[in-house]
């Protein structure tokens, strides 16, 4: 009886042992909606012998309550670069070996050195872009330039907003004049005043607006870039404008949290995001820019010198980088809260 027992556990242990061996490493990346495609997760795959996972999040602020609630099981995460500066403080980020990440060489230097990450220790470029406005060109005629078209009554419950508390406080900031950074209580509180002004027009806040424009949900939506052209893909009708008084322009950054249980494969799946080819399907795949002068070499030509994407020296001139605020955080988050709460 006893031999018998102790060969039942060797044949369980075993077994256990096998399908332990069997089991695949897993990459889990936390990033924004429709950023990593499936052609990228599964080139990796393949390569590495790996799963990857893809959990997405609606906005920074989600981010950042995720991670700061304890979420530990991310090893990968894609936040902007106001947000890159938070975590740093926060100390969410781990430092990056450059020796994993031998392609960071063919990063431009114009997207390194950023005052979020000024030695690039904790992060890397993976795109960059603008904030601005879509609209459908059969239905609004002529072209709109300001931010004002956004508070017209002709268009009430026709365009949304973004769910983004700097980037839409950052619209009304525009729209009066101010910076997208203002520590000025008084120029908030009317940012705030013109957004509760603005609501009852507003169908819907929503930071995929791509959805909505397809659809045709909404003939008009305050939108990043990349969404834009993407929906213009399906939609060649809709066209996309930085309004005159000025808007954001952003770098989306990889990072690994603190708390990443696979550093290493972590590193090795940025170093393959940074192949010319790899990243060109990047930009390809979610119509931002990319970082990497030699993707463009693997992009159709209408991605290589897009106005929008790359846009030119007159309008770059009126693009801000959103900043961390600091303590005046609370004076966003107070704002904010009081324009969704009406």
């Amino acid at each position: 009886m006893r031999n018998r027992y102790i060969l039942f556990v060797l044949i369980l242990f075993a077994l256990l042992m096998d399908d332990s061996i069997g089991q695949k490493e897993q990459l889990n990346v936390f990033t924004w909606a429709g950023y990593v495609s499936d052609d990228i997760r599964e080139g990796f795959e393949k390569e590495f012998g790996v799963t990857v996972l893809v959990d997405t999040f609606a906005s920074n602020e989600d981010l950042l309550t995720k991670l700061m609630a304890g979420a530990t099981g991310y090893d990968i995460i894609m936040p902007s670069d106001y947000m890159v500066s938070i975590l740093i403080k926060q100390n969410l980020l781990e430092d990056l070996n450059r020796d994993n990440i031998p392609n960071f060489g063919n990063i431009s230097p114009l997207f390194l050195g950023k005052y979020f990450d000024p030695e690039n220790r904790y992060s890397i470029p993976y795109t960059f872009g603008t904030a601005g406005i879509a609209y459908d060109s059969e239905v609004i005629s002529p072209a709109p330039e300001s931010w004002a078209v956004l508070w017209d009554a002709q268009y009430k419950n026709r365009f949304s907003m973004l769910d983004d508390q700097r980037e839409t406080i950052g619209a009304a900031l525009k729209l009066l004049g101010y910076s997208l950074n203002s520590t000025d209580p008084e120029e908030i509180r009317a940012a705030k005043e013109k957004l509760i002004e603005q609501k009852p027009l507003v169908k819907q806040y929503k930071s995929e607006a791509e959805e909505l424009l397809i659809a045709g949900d909404v003939v008009m939506a305050h939108c990043w870039s990349g969404d834009a052209f993407r929906a213009i893909e399906t939609r060649p009708t809709l066209r996309y404008v930085i309004p005159k008084e000025g808007s954001s322009q952003f770098i989306d950054a990889v990072c690994i949290p603190k708390s990443a249980p696979h550093k290493v494969l972590a590193e090795q799946f940025i170093n393959y995001l940074l192949r010319p080819e790899v990243n060109a399907k990047i930009t390809a795949f979610t119509k931002y820019g990319t970082c990497v002068p030699t993707a463009k070499a693997f992009l159709p030509e209408n991605l290589r010198e897009h106005k929008f994407i790359y846009p030119p020296k007159e309008v770059l001139e009126s693009l801000e980088w959103l900043r961390d605020p600091g303590d005046w955080t609370r004076h966003y988050d107070r704002a904010w809260e009081e324009v969704k709460a009406k």
